[in-house]
């Protein structure tokens, strides 16, 4: 649901050679039909779209914010939180009554929408969630592996200025599913200085132990490092900001983090058989995430370019956030035209994007071709919108280029492997000689030693 800076920037505009600018289209065309060259030069997102100096100045503060947490605790977290959000809270901690007094305010339409998610989200995860290995004996060693959960998550979700009870699910409900002892949350407060009753309802249906009244790095900072009020975590989640982004970033040697999480990004694969207004509306929604977003349509049928693109204009005119979408799809629009299907994966797999859609009549056919992406949505009733809310899977994916490498949150973020040896003394015997080999290749005769000892010394068992 949420991505980094995508492939369409001013400066790409000018460096893709063949894109065709046109005031008249809603998608900027890019025709890349006999290209042959690199696509990930042509096609992956740049790393950032901000100046060095502008990325040093924000770093810069994450910094200082960071380090006055770290020094100040509480105190710091209620004074930037009246510096940044514009109220100092009555409390950081939600009250129980509080939070249970949420569900009784939201609508039974929402309640229902957000158990139905919950529900779906649980299932999903809980298929997830490892059993140890399967011990493993060969010649006398035996190997397993133990899963532990965590002991403390912390779950980052934005608000202020709109609710993600969502998120709220996406985060907090694979950590229980884990097994993790405390779960806690922290949101932005709005500017009543409170955390709306939606995310407080979400929370309490998603069972997170505590929720905090704290945003921005001051709230990264505190999970990390703990304060009076907020334990100290041993990893954290969810998206945010560029200020929590490199909150993040920067303390991942004191805590897990999760991928860097930016704005959201959509390709689409399509031929003719997936009627033309779907498409549309998929595009239309992902350029409703906000700015910095990608909405890209790969195809080798230029009419379907053509049609994508004057329907996409008609529902642009009815939508009720058309100025944000057309802004973001100024920047971020982008239909691409290939020469087959196999070039069409070549080119999505260049972008490694968010969400995926095979809008194709066989798009099980392309599936296996899928090397990157952060979630795939197959077929015309399937859009990438269900896999936001209510589809199980989680929304939480990487961005900016990162599913070249990076999945989605899953289950086993929050827990740790520990392997398990165990050893007869015949087996230890026959591989003292590879053990004292290498051992003394590496000039490390004790640990030679240490075996060879119990080798030659004879005990009874």
């Amino acid at each position: 649901m949420s991505g980094t800076a995508g492939i369409v920037t001013p400066k790409h505009r000018r460096a893709h050679k063949g894109a065709r600018y046109d005031e008249t289209l809603v998608l900027q065309r890019l025709d890349l039909r006999g290209f042959r060259g690199d696509l990930r030069s042509r096609l992956a997102p740049e790393p950032t779209s901000v100046s060095d100096s502008e990325e040093e100045s924000v770093l810069t503060s994450v910094r200082e914010i960071l380090a006055d947490v770290a020094d100040r605790g509480d105190t710091a977290l209620a004074e930037l939180t009246e510096r940044f959000d514009g109220c100092r809270p009555l409390s950081l901690r939600v009250s129980a009554d509080e939070r249970a007094s949420a569900l009784g305010e939201v609508t039974s339409e929402l309640r229902e929408a957000l158990e139905f998610a919950r529900d779906r989200i649980v299932a999903h995860h809980e298929a997830q969630r490892r059993e140890p290995d399967p011990v493993e004996t060969i010649g006398g060693i035996t190997i397993s592996d133990r899963v532990i959960p965590l002991e403390r998550a912390g779950c980052y979700v934005p608000g202020g200025r709109a609710d993600y009870p969502s998120t709220v699910l996406m985060t907090v409900l694979p950590a229980r599913v884990a097994g993790v002892g405390s779960v806690v949350l922290c949101v932005p407060p709005g500017a009543d200085g409170k955390v709306s009753p939606t995310t407080l309802a979400a929370a309490e249906l998603a069972g997170a132990d505590d929720v905090f009244c704290v945003g921005g790095a001051q709230a990264i900072a505190a999970m990390a490092y703990g304060t009076a009020t907020i334990p100290a975590v041993d990893v954290i989640v969810g998206p945010g900001n560029r200020y929590v982004a490199l909150a993040k970033r920067e303390l991942s040697g004191h805590v897990r983090t999760d991928a860097f999480a930016g704005p959201s990004e959509l390709v689409v694969i399509a031929d003719r058989t997936v009627p033309a207004d779907y498409i549309a509306a998929d595009l239309l929604a992902q350029a409703e995430h906000g700015p910095g977003g990608v909405a890209a349509l790969v195809t080798w049928e230029p009419s379907v370019a053509e049609i994508v693109d004057a329907e996409m204009a008609r529902q642009l005119g009815e939508a009720a956030r058309s100025e944000l979408i057309a802004a973001v799809l100024r920047e971020g629009g982008r239909s691409i035209l290939v020469d087959g299907p196999s070039e069409a994966l070549a080119a999505a797999n260049a972008i490694a994007p968010e969400h995926l859609e095979l809008m194709v009549a066989e798009p099980r056919d392309l599936l296996d071709g899928v090397r990157n992406a952060g979630a795939v949505f197959c077929g015309a009733f399937s859009p990438a919108a269900v896999g936001d809310y209510v589809a199980g899977v989680n929304h939480v994916l990487p961005t900016g280029g990162t599913a070249r490498f990076a999945d989605a949150l899953r289950v086993a973020d929050f827990q740790k492997h520990i392997h398990v040896v165990e050893m007869t003394q015949d087996a230890l015997a026959a591989v003292e000689p590879h053990v004292s080999t290498l051992a003394a290749a590496e000039g490390l005769d004790a640990h030679g030693t240490s075996v060879a000892r119990r080798v030659s010394t004879q005990r009874p068992s």
